[in-house]
């Protein structure tokens, strides 16, 4: 086998590719339960040589590809869910299901990794070792990658000989509109940041708007707990292990002339390391009770645990961008400066196993990134000639983990 030939071998997938991909956007589905989707991923791996496990707490689907020689596992990740968002891109095979679309290329990630288990299937006698092919509900907060985990995903099992085949790397794309079409980016260490929800409770005593005297108004409260956690991002939190506070609502009372009994903040914490991600914790806990107890109120806080950091370890990404640039040409292949303050369950994965997150470039070289619709909007529109990429990408980084050459 020449690992020259899978660029070739990837294009010549593209009809199958944008099928499945199209098929899959226009019924896009949400949180773990995904049955429509996943039967179209079954579908499109029909005949392929591959060990299958359906995972019972959610739609996830495990295929393993056993090669003809022995060797370790290598771990490629799809994932599959939609957001819940009104489809706006007017495209021919735009969402049938109101209120759900693929807005961050869930579809493309899905759709490249089937063609990717085609072209890996079709070389099977030529691979040292084994690949597992992850096709991941729930990724868009649903904790998927989690769940699967938990199931047994890594815990592949020895070699008809008896030959160990322990998973020793695992590889993930995701499609963004910032890079154009052709291009790939990622870092060593920590890629994205974590991501937690909070939420505040302020209690006061409620009363007439005419007679604050008489009350504790928990509204004022609040704003200054607000006001506080920007100061405390600012001034507690070192500034290169950096974190972002940011409050989304803050609700309270029913009329104008009713002071409330209670005033609930609720936001995200986003960091990008596991010990400033405790310290924002604490201090966020100590802030909003301390300065609600010293206006004679209450203050309930409570920290929602989401993603982890998701941290690429250093060598496999260092690996995976000499793979890039092999395969596109060092212009095409950039090492990002900074983490992106974004979050992915699959740090899960990371957590368990080396391995890399990778963004792929998927706004066509027609438009400018620049003003092109971001992920997670409902007028984000991914190019479908970045996917040829990205399948011999899956394929390049699953051969050369196991050694072909």
């Amino acid at each position: 086998m020449s690992l020259d030939t899978l660029r070739d071998e990837a294009l010549d997938l593209q009809d199958d590719t944008i099928a499945l991909r199209r098929r899959i956007h226009e019924r896009p589905e949400l949180g773990n339960d995904l049955p429509i989707t996943r039967d179209a991923v079954l579908e499109s791996l029909e005949g392929l040589p591959l060990d299958i496990t359906l995972h019972e707490s959610t739609s996830g689907v495990a295929a393993l590809l056993t090669g003809g020689r022995p060797g370790p596992t290598v771990l490629l990740r799809g994932d599959m869910d939609a957001l819940p968002l009104e489809e706006a891109t007017g495209l021919d095979f735009t969402s049938k299901t109101d209120g759900q679309m693929h807005a961050c290329g869930h579809d493309t990630h899905t759709a490249m990794l089937s063609s990717a288990a085609k072209l890996l299937s079709a070389h099977q006698d030529e691979i040292a070792g084994r690949v597992l092919f992850m096709f991941q509900p729930g990724e868009e907060g649903h904790h998927g990658a989690k769940y699967m985990l938990e199931e047994g995903l890594l815990d592949v099992p020895p070699l008809a000989d008896g030959t160990e085949s322990p998973v020793t790397g695992a590889f993930a794309l995701h499609i963004t509109s910032t890079i154009p079409t052709g291009m790939v980016a990622t870092r060593g260490g920590a890629c994205m940041a974590s991501a937690d929800q909070f939420m505040i409770r302020v209690h006061g005593e409620g009363g007439h708007a005419s007679e604050p005297f008489r009350t504790i108004d928990p509204v004022p409260i609040a704003c200054e707990i607000v006001q506080a956690l920007q100061l405390m991002v600012t001034r507690r939190i070192d500034v290169f292990d950096p974190a972002v506070v940011t409050v989304g609502r803050i609700q309270a009372g029913t009329t104008n002339n009713i002071i409330p009994h209670v005033a609930e903040i609720e936001g995200t914490i986003r960091t990008v390391s596991e010990a400033t991600r405790a310290k924002v914790h604490d201090h966020l806990r100590r802030v909003a009770s301390n300065i609600a107890e010293a206006h004679g109120a209450t203050a309930e806080p409570e920290i929602i645990l989401g993603y982890p950091v998701t941290s690429n370890h250093d060598q496999f990404a260092d690996f995976t961008l000499d793979t890039a640039r092999d395969v596109l040409g060092g212009h095409n292949v950039h090492r990002l400066p900074n983490p992106i303050m974004g979050a992915e369950d699959f740090s899960y994965v990371l957590n368990e196993i080396p391995g890399t997150m990778m963004f792929l470039g998927g706004t066509s070289p027609e438009r400018d990134v620049r003003s092109a619709p971001a992920n997670h909007s409902n007028l984000v529109v991914f190019d479908e000639d970045a996917m040829p990429t990205g399948v011999e990408l899956y394929a390049q980084m699953a051969l050369r983990h196991l050694g072909a050459e």
